[in-house]
């Protein structure tokens, strides 16, 4: 049965607290369709803030003195995410954790840059030097879009693909691989990236 667009907002608000009270905010956006989608995690630029809800109080990894570093790099951060139609704070988050805006950083399994690109992706997605901010920052946020997009816009299971890689997800049937280091860094970027949105939303 059709509902009248007011009842069905209610409905979609009810549910939306429901399912809030455990997982913190609630995102929406209604598609060309009419269909409404929701999620607690806006995995891009269409999800806009339905409901707010507290969340328990944890632990903040050590953002704030790292994102006082980002400013140099805003600019670049914000056209890459458009550009991938993804959230400028989920760039922002995964920078943080992978190299806390250190364009030199180089890990020891070879990744570079401050998105932190294995030489493998770097050329996938045409970079020439994964030491150049904008190529990088870019390549970065456009792997995140194909991630969320081979893994139906499931952060946590792209988040672990970018640490893992995607082959390491795809072999523990698209779970999060048991890797101590994947277990730690998936949470990680989220915690970041919900408080980014939160500051973003509370400016």
């Amino acid at each position: 049965m059709y509902a009248p667009r007011g009842l069905r907002l209610a409905m979609i608000v009810l549910a939306a607290a429901a399912w809030g009270a455990a997982r913190a905010d609630i995102y929406s956006f209604v598609d060309a369709s009419g269909v409404t989608h929701l999620s607690n995690v806006p995995v891009d630029s269409r999800y806009r803030l339905l409901l707010a809800t507290p969340v328990a109080e944890r632990p903040d990894p050590p953002a704030g003195k790292y994102l006082a570093r980002s400013a140099d790099y805003d600019p670049m951060i914000e056209r890459a995410a458009r550009a991938a139609a993804l959230r400028p704070e989920l760039v922002r988050a995964v920078i943080v954790v992978e190299s806390a805006f250190n364009p030199r950083a180089v890990s020891k399994r070879g990744a570079q840059g401050l998105m932190q690109l294995q030489p493998s992706t770097a050329r996938r997605y045409g970079v020439s030097n994964a030491f150049d901010p904008e190529q990088n920052i870019t390549a970065g946020a456009h792997y995140l879009r194909d991630l969320l997009q081979r893994f139906g816009n499931d952060l946590e299971l792209t988040l672990a693909a970018y640490n893992a890689g995607e082959e390491a997800v795809e072999r523990y049937g698209r779970s999060i691989p048991p890797f101590s280091e994947t277990r730690h860094y998936v949470p990680a970027v989220l915690r970041v990236y919900r408080k980014l949105l939160a500051q973003q939303h509370n400016s």
